[in-house]
């Protein structure tokens, strides 16, 4: 699985992002994975869990195939409570991790500005 990369890196409050990642079947058979998008909000004004699972997708692959699998990150997907009892997206940067796992993860990064 390749890093993700991000269709456009910086977006405004509001906007969604979008995240591609290749996905290469290296073995013999067909088989499935599940790419799994996490996010990581860099400088939240509260305490945030250091990964939150926000988008997945599962693909079938054939022996030697490759495709490039697209997810969206939407304004919610990006937002969180703040101290009022709002649900905002604050402007900072976002580390967005992509892989198999929640482990195994390559990451970009996304400016909310």
């Amino acid at each position: 699985m390749s890093a993700p990369r991000l269709t456009n890196p910086t977006i405004r409050v509001g906007e969604a992002a979008q995240v591609q990642v290749d996905v290469t079947n290296t073995g013999p058979v067909a088989g499935d994975e599940v790419v799994q998008i996490y996010v990581r909000d860099d400088h939240a004004s509260i305490t945030r869990p250091v990964l939150e699972l926000k988008a997945f997708e599962r693909v079938t692959l054939q022996p030697g195939e490759t495709r490039t699998v697209t997810l969206d990150l939407s304004p919610e997907a990006l937002s969180l409570w703040n101290l009022d009892m709002e649900r905002v997206v604050e402007p900072g940067t976002f580390t967005i991790h992509a892989g198999p796992n929640s482990v195994d993860l390559q990451s970009a990064t996304l400016t909310v500005r």
